[in-house]
């Protein structure tokens, strides 16, 4: 690549004449960029010498012949084409760029930047190494950084040492910088670069920064930008990595296990395997993020363009940094990803700190659930360790499970909840299933075939229809306890409770005791997907916020009905929103004692809205996954003993596995799933208890049948459940 600048240092730029051509041609950056996505790659990265085509004649030929304007015109067509045909995503780093170039790139690229290097004017001046290169004008560049930051471009910058420059200038250029993020807070990480003096430049025989100076510089931008900047060094430009993580750094840059450093070409990267020990025998982890750093990803209203949010957000985590897999929830197709640990890890003692505290039992904070949750490495062991083992001392190895049968009364819901694919209202008949309205007759007979195979529940849910009032619920339970006496009627999420009983006028009280007359034997703990009203005003704004929920739990326990307690997670939300829900699940629990259980769901998204709209993640990680399970249990301990994890959304190796991290019950065996179904899971509609005991036998763990209370099912329905279950599938 050609460059109208002559920095004395520089071997990346290149006169035309000394290239075969002065651009790649789109073949060539698609190979290069589907090299790089065959490789694990995340982000295509552009870099690019300043304007070739206002120095040299033939670079300016080879844009018209390939009908490009400019080469940051070229450079826009390359990146849409990269992220169109590979899903790479482009951080550009093309130089100096005025206002409308600025919006141009924005359009097809997650981030940018422009290494400042320095703000002396001096190496500008004859003899410095800036001299005759317009663009190393350090006004110029401040103001790219300037119009980056105006137009919310997440954006990448440092400076470079060992140019000549004094340390009093490096401070004044991390000044500099710091001023600029200040005003327009996008500056997401500061890359200190050592010089290296490389053969044939003008520079060749320049002494080197050494290590103690480069670590001085490091300290010095940590001290600047404070404790939450990622401050960069690049690793293949050091001969010790621990002494730059110990000045500070936080970031090691992009590391290409496909292409070489362009600007450094005789420093190889390091093997990401060999950069995981180096990164651990600081007492570190290695994670891998994308070219935009979380706090833009999870902001991309403001800080990414429209085409790119959506992208952006399927491809991160729940802490922004890039999903290590592409398991998600109800995905059949997708094996468990393996958990690997990096050899040298080392065990925290901030976290043995945390777990100890959780297996006392006593209260933990909003930060330390959070960091049990940030877990990576071989800390998800640890973590789903201590979790299983306490398990093991609260409810042994036996696993229990419930025979239930789903009935969902009604499709039809005049709430707009942005996440559900289930509901059937007048924009949303593109969905799975067509809308429908069970009468209460029909649920009792569903209801009897449930019996029959040796259900001991049922456990109804639906939408809201706008004809419902308190009264059909009452309907409904009249109707099935006139048929099957016996079966307890698990039945109504506190949504369903608090409007039935404002169309009927009456106190939660009121309608509570009448659904208890009428047959309710407890409640499911549902509509409550994140107990936060930060995440609901936009996951489910016309709902009942989460005192509301509360109300309707709290008074139901008081009322000696129990209720299960659910997260649903991994959508909009954060791991210090499943904090929160947690620890208000356990304030519950320590006052009425009424929650039977803790039910974590995974968000499926397949065929979410929300999703669809480019809104939310695809669900959470394995990772993440796990560790709710594992992390729920040590949370809510003492105080909720039962954690069930639904292989309707893990399938059955996700189910097997978080019997291993703390979970204790295997939920039911449903006979009608249809909620998780229509969000897009493919793990079934039933799991008979034939094949939970056989799933469960090849973990080496005893199966027992429960009821919904989790007291030991009756002989008799075991009896009948293994009879008329017998050779299903």
């Amino acid at each position: 690549m050609g460059c109208r600048d002559v920095c004395h240092y520089c071997t990346f730029a290149k006169a035309p004449k000394r290239l075969d051509s002065a651009y790649l041609t789109p073949e060539q950056v698609l190979a290069i960029a589907r090299a790089g996505k065959e490789a694990g790659c995340k982000e295509a990265l552009f870099t690019l010498g300043d304007k070739p085509e206002l120095r040299y004649a033939a670079a300016r030929a080879a844009l018209d012949e390939m009908g490009y304007a400019s080469t940051l015109d070229y450079l826009r067509a390359m990146a849409e084409l990269v992220f169109r045909e590979t899903g790479l995503f482009p951080h550009l780093n093309p130089g100096v760029m005025n206002a409308a170039e600025i919006a141009a790139l924005r359009r097809v690229s997650v981030s940018m930047g422009i290494m400042l290097e320095t703000v002396s004017v001096r190496l500008s001046e004859r003899g410095g190494c800036h001299f005759g290169s317009p663009d190393k004008d350090p006004a110029v560049r401040l103001e790219t950084i300037a119009e980056a930051g105006r137009q919310k471009v997440p954006f990448t910058s440092g400076i470079l040492i060992g140019i000549g420059e004094t340390r009093a200038e490096r401070i004044e250029s991390l000044l500099a910088l710091r001023n600029l993020h200040d005003r327009f807070g996008h500056i997401q990480e500061i890359i200190i670069q050592n010089f290296r003096a490389k053969p044939g430049t003008r520079m060749a025989n320049a002494p080197e920064p050494d290590l103690a100076d480069l670590q001085w510089t490091i300290a010095a931008a940590r001290l600047i930008f404070g404790p939450e900047m990622p401050v960069q060094a690049p690793p293949n430009l050091s001969e010790r990595a621990a002494g730059l993580v110990e000045a500070g750094i936080s970031d090691w840059g992009g590391v290409s296990p496909v292409t070489p450093d362009h600007v450094n070409p005789e420093a190889p990267w390091p093997h990401l395997n060999e950069l995981a020990r180096a990164t651990a025998s600081c007492g570190k982890l290695l994670v891998e993020r994308l070219g935009v750093y979380p706090k833009y990803a999870f902001a991309g209203d403001s800080w990414l363009d429209q085409s790119l949010r959506g992208p952006v957000l399927g491809a991160i985590d729940a802490d922004g940094l890039a999903r290590a897999d592409n398991w998600a929830p109800g995905d059949a197709a997708q094996a468990l990803p393996s958990l690997l640990s990096t050899p040298g890890f080392t065990r925290s003692a901030a976290m043995d700190r945390i777990l100890a505290v959780a297996e006392r039992g006593d209260d933990l904070s909003v930060q330390q659930i959070t960091r049990l949750l940030a877990a990576r490495d071989g800390e998800i062991t640890q973590v789903a360790q201590v979790a299983d083992d306490l398990r093991r001392r609260i409810c042994g190895d036996t696993v229990s499970y419930v025979v239930t049968r789903n009935i969902n009364y009604t499709n039809i819901c005049y709430f707009k909840c942005r996440f559900c694919a289930f509901s059937k209202g007048k924009t949303s008949e593109n969905l799975r299933g067509r809308p429908y309205d069970l009468t209460p007759d029909v649920v009792a007979g569903r209801a009897r075939e449930a019996w029959d195979r040796g259900a001991v529940e049922v456990c109804l849910q639906g939408g809201i229809h706008p004809n419902y009032t308190g009264q059909t619920y009452l309907d409904i339970l009249r109707a099935i306890k006139s048929e099957v006496p016996g079966i307890h009627v698990h039945a109504f999420s506190p949504l369903e409770v608090y409007q039935g009983a404002q169309t009927l006028g009456l106190t939660l009280a009121e309608f509570l005791d009448r659904l208890i007359e009428a047959g309710l034997g407890s409640l499911p703990g549902t509509a409550a997907e994140i107990l936060d009203d930060e995440v609901r005003a936009t996951l489910c704004p016309d709902k009942i916020h989460t005192a509301e929920w509360f109300e309707v739990v709290d008074t139901a326990h008081r009322l000696g009905l129990k209720t299960t307690s659910t997260i649903m997670f991994g959508h909009i939300d954060r791991p210090h929103h499943w904090a929160r829900h947690l620890l208000r699940l356990r304030t519950q629990q320590k006052r009425t004692g009424g929650f039977s259980e803790l039910v974590p769901l995974p968000f499926v998204h397949m065929e979410s809205p929300i999703y669809h709209k480019g809104l939310s993640r695809r669900g959470p990680t394995w990772r993440e996954s796990l560790l709710l399970h594992a992390v729920a249990r040590l949370v809510l301990h003492p105080y909720i003993t039962n954690i069930q994890a639904s292989w309707v959304k893990l399938g059955p190796d996700g189910l097997a596995a978080c019997l291993q991290a703390g979970a204790n019950d295997a939920g039911g065996t449903l006979m009608d799933e249809s909620i998780t179904r229509s969000a897009g899971a493919a793990h079934g509609q039933e799991m008979t208890p034939e094949a939970i005991e056989t799933l469960l036998a090849n973990i080496g763990r005893p199966s027992r049948q429960r009821t919904t209370l989790y007291r030991d099912a009756p002989k008799e329905r075991q009896v009948a459940s293994a009879t008329a279950n017998r050779g299903a599938t």
